[in-house]
């Protein structure tokens, strides 16, 4: 019999992925990451999850990570918010925090595999006669998690099975209710991992109270839509090639406080990210407006009217070599071969796939969004797809 350690985090995924692998005959062990840190419910989640366990009748341990977490994640996502950048500390857990411990933890339980509640599909191919593991996008669209696990190596992915990619969350329910889990019923969590549904910019504040760090009190200047540096920006295209335009267009527009009119004050720009609508507390506006881009050096706010705001949106990226992650080192070569090359992208999670064109550059990839994205930011990770296969996550730099 095949042994397998399940992450459970007292939620209905993990625990019906923990009953259908009981189910097909696996010796399931369930096993809670405990992390204490500031305002996870670890209390209520490890009970749930440990009665769980019991309805299914699987061993059950919890292992405390919080000091690990504190020092590999939260000051990781601290420091990379008070930098400028947005950082996904969710694809950061799942690399160095989960996977890390369940893997490390089947070895020492002599288990044969590690299991998790993703909504992701795993497949076995041969690539020049070696065997790869690819990853796939759950069949439920809606629920697919597979951007969060963008930056897992071949190793994670042949020891961990992936139980609920061909069921959709309704079909999960159903399970759930009718083995009466206890937490059949139970709601998604959301938000950051380590903060719940606290918002960040309180946790922020907070963490700059603890340190001492002062409110710094910068403006907060509007931008026109008709501002000449978009204009400018589009003009001095013609007569350049598809890999000039690409280098220009790539590049971040510099705001300088002429462009605009101050229209009010802010406590901080490590407060805000690109495309935020509130906390900047201004009325009297014929729109509401959003964060187009924030100089640390100046503690200056730019902001754009209107959802629509030219300033908001960005076609072209450019990926170093460096800040490419593949899933499996070969896909690199197959689309340098292929420059250029249509595939699709992600720049959030919930997002449906966005058409684009990788074209190859002397350090990089030109990444060419058919449709203009919005609030593109520093920190984030672009995930690239084949069809529905994920092949690479890039890092925003």
């Amino acid at each position: 019999m095949k042994r397998v350690i399940i992450g459970l985090s007292g939620g209905v995924d993990s625990s019906v992925a923990a009953l259908i692998l009981k189910q097909k005959g696996y010796d399931v062990i369930g096993i809670y990451l405990k992390n204490k840190n500031y305002f996870c419910n670890w209390e209520e989640e490890s009970l749930s999850a440990l009665m769980v366990s019991q309805q299914i009748g699987i061993p059950f341990y919890i292992i405390d990570i919080t000091n690990y977490y504190n020092k590999i994640i939260c000051e990781f996502t601290i420091n990379e918010y008070i930098g400028g950048r947005t950082p996904n500390p969710d694809i950061l857990c799942n690399k160095k925090i989960k996977f890390h411990f369940f893997l490390k933890n089947s070895i020492i339980l002599k288990a044969d595999y590690i299991a998790t509640g993703h909504y992701v599909r795993k497949k076995k191919a041969y690539f020049a006669g070696k065997k790869i593991y690819k990853l796939f996008t759950a069949l439920d669209k809606k629920k697919d998690q597979s951007y969060f696990l963008c930056q897992l190596n071949q190793f994670q992915l042949k020891k961990t099975l992936f139980p609920l990619g061909e069921f959709n969350k309704e079909q999960v329910r159903k399970i759930a209710k009718s083995a009466n889990l206890i937490n059949a019923k139970k709601k998604d969590s959301q938000g950051i991992c380590f903060l719940g549904k606290v918002k960040f910019a309180t946790f922020i504040k907070s963490t700059m109270l603890s340190k001492n760090e002062p409110s710094k009190l910068g403006q907060i200047i509007l931008i026109g839509k008709h501002c000449k540096l978009y204009q400018k920006r589009y003009k001095l295209l013609f007569g350049f090639s598809t890999l000039e335009k690409l280098e220009f267009l790539s590049k971040q527009i510099k705001y300088n406080p002429k462009d605009g009119k101050t229209i009010g004050y802010h406590e901080g720009v490590y407060y805000f990210t690109k495309g935020q609508r509130k906390g900047m507390k201004i009325g009297g506006l014929s729109k509401p407006i959003f964060v187009i881009e924030k100089d640390f050096k100046q503690n200056i706010l730019y902001v754009g009217l209107g959802n629509d705001h030219p300033g908001l949106y960005y076609s072209v990226i450019f990926i170093r070599k460096k800040y490419i992650y593949w899933i499996y080192k070969k896909y690199q070569n197959i689309l340098y071969q292929i420059n250029p090359v249509k595939i699709y992208a992600k720049i959030r999670s919930r997002q449906i796939f966005q058409l684009v064109t990788l074209y190859k550059g002397n350090k990089g990839f030109y990444i060419y969004f058919h449709l203009p994205q919005r609030a593109i930011t520093e920190g984030q990770y672009i995930v690239l797809y084949f069809r529905n296969e994920l092949i690479a996550s890039c890092l925003y730099i």
